[in-house]
């Protein structure tokens, strides 16, 4: 847990009360590989930290997923719509890996928003967090081809990609498992 307390006080320090007040509403949970965190159509009631693995979000599909992020280790996970909006989710979000996850309730995140100094700066890291990385997909979409895309996801976590199985990463950068065997057999 204190590896978490590092990566919050990277961008705000934390004083020990208001860490104490933060931390004793974490739960710590171990994820089997291939486990739903969030069921598509259910409510998103948490705000994870990963502390170890590699999750992915998807919209599920009678014919095939469509993958549209992943998350590593060291980042906030989240249905965030959902659970800032407290309504369904249209999506899945799953473990690729066995993870480690540090979670907050949604109820318990409004409680430390309004108790402790630095809760709302936690807050806002982690939505903001969040939205890079959703910007950051959109742009990419937009700009790049989806050998660029590959390449820039194989250039950011090149030891975790191995772990990801090919269809998903074939949905994610938005082509069939097929085309994405060409474009892995022209840059090797």
């Amino acid at each position: 847990m204190e590896d978490i307390r590092k990566i919050f006080e990277e961008n705000t320090k934390l004083s020990d009360e208001d860490w104490a007040y933060f931390s004793s509403k974490l739960k710590h949970i171990e994820v089997p590989k291939k486990t739903a965190i969030l069921k598509a159509g259910k409510v998103e009631n948490h705000l994870s930290f990963v502390q170890n693995g590699i999750i992915r979000y998807y919209i599920p599909n009678l014919e095939s997923d469509l993958t549209f992020a992943f998350v590593f280790e060291n980042s906030f996970s989240c249905a965030y719509d959902s659970f800032l909006c407290q309504s369904p989710s249209n999506y899945t979000v799953e473990t690729i890996s066995e993870s480690t996850l540090w979670q907050v309730t949604y109820q318990d995140l409004e409680d430390i928003y309004t108790n402790t100094a630095v809760g709302n700066t936690i807050g806002r890291k982690a939505s903001e967090a969040l939205f890079l990385k959703k910007a950051k997909r959109e742009l990419s979409l937009l700009n790049e081809t989806a050998e660029e895309r590959y390449l820039n996801l194989f250039t950011e976590r090149p030891e975790l990609i191995r772990q990801i199985p090919l269809q998903y990463i074939a949905s994610y950068i938005g082509i069939t498992p097929q085309a994405l065997s060409r474009i892995r057999k022209r840059i090797s």
